[in-house]
């Protein structure tokens, strides 16, 4: 991508739920950066409405944008299980691609992506937009400054109770909680952990009230020596949700959603450590001067899923015209599809 363009042609494939209520409504808001010069659907009334909105090219088959020379990226919002073999065509066709999560299945998918990219010298690079949510900013802010201390443990709970039947819960289309839900949690998960190692991982996966034969609860433990041990959940069978977000420091803690956080801590330096106490009549426990402070979601990102798919595009575009990094690396993505690929591998459902 040549730097200092102005303006980005992109093609979409998929105008559905993905592609045209999250990829084309973010792309739209930014019109300074992105036109949407052609998107693909098999469904005649969204290619009408996109030709109409967008002013675009609508293609039946995805297959047609690759007669087009224009686009500066596709970005591709097929179900699941078409994100990697779809992704590979595009590559080899020589455009740079945006991906849906899951980017992939499996690892060995992934080092052929990888691989193809590198050949063609495109770039492929994964929506992963929760990586902007404020509420998570805030809390890698608080861990990285150290006013909690070492962090110990990180709890993330996307939990709800609901009963699904659609294609997602089809293990054929890569569906269950992990691979639909997952990507976006399990990110900020390997970012709070370290995204320089593989976790030592243990899950555990249930196909409770979906109708399909995908897992609707999982339960993910990650831990590495010298790293805050990851709690994430991710389960449609708690009627009784509790805070998204918990952190456990050393010197204090957090807790949490996408919208409020709260967390306490003491300092240090009015609580020096004390000598063990080996009078048995004697018990060695301090009276700790708590501090207190919130941090609730500003007004104009109350809308935070649209506000989190422009700033990932803000970010693409930036990266495009070559004034910052892309935010969401391969090697990155490499490592999140090794976990959840060991995931699946510890629960054959």
């Amino acid at each position: 991508m040549e730097s200092g363009m102005s303006i980005l042609k992109a093609g979409i494939i998929g105008q559905g739920r993905s592609g045209y209520g999250i990829h084309a409504s973010a792309i739209a808001e930014l019109a300074d950066k992105y036109i949407i010069a052609a998107v693909s659907d098999p469904i005649a009334e969204r290619r009408e409405r996109a030709a109409a909105q967008f002013d675009c090219d609508a293609y039946k088959d995805y297959r047609s944008l690759f007669m087009r020379n224009d686009l500066d990226f596709v970005v591709n919002t097929l179900p699941s299980h078409l994100h990697s073999p779809v992704s590979l065509e595009l590559l080899d066709a020589g455009f740079n691609v945006v991906c849906e999560k899951p980017v992939a299945r499996y690892t060995q998918e992934m080092d052929t992506l990888i691989k193809k990219a590198e050949e063609k010298q495109k770039v492929l690079t994964v929506y992963q937009q929760h990586r902007f949510s404020p509420a998570f900013l805030k809390i890698k802010e608080l861990i990285e400054s150290g006013i909690l201390g070492r962090a110990v443990m990180v709890k993330i709970a996307a939990n709800n109770f609901s009963r699904r039947w659609d294609w997602q819960t089809l293990k054929e289309y890569y569906g269950g909680n992990l691979l639909n839900t997952g990507p976006h949690f399990l990110d900020q998960a390997l970012q709070l952990m370290g995204t320089d190692i593989m976790p030592e991982i243990k899950c555990c996966m249930d196909s409770v009230n979906a109708s399909g034969d995908a897992e609707d609860h999982v339960k993910l433990i990650m831990s590495s020596p010298g790293r805050p041990t990851i709690d994430l959940e991710i389960s449609s069978c708690s009627a009784y949700p509790q805070n998204m977000y918990q952190v456990y420091g050393s010197n204090g803690g957090l807790t949490g959603d996408l919208t409020r956080l709260e967390w306490r801590y003491f300092k240090p330096e009015e609580a020096p450590e004390q000598p063990v106490v080996m009078d048995t009549s004697q018990i060695g426990a301090d009276n700790l001067k708590w501090y207190e402070a919130q941090w609730g979601l500003p007004k104009e990102q109350a809308d935070l899923w649209p506000y989190m798919a422009k700033c990932y595009y803000q970010n693409l575009y930036n990266a495009f015209t070559g004034s910052a990094p892309f935010e969401v690396s391969l090697d990155e993505m490499r490592q999140q599809v090794a976990v959840l690929e060991e995931c699946h591998r510890q629960n054959n459902l």
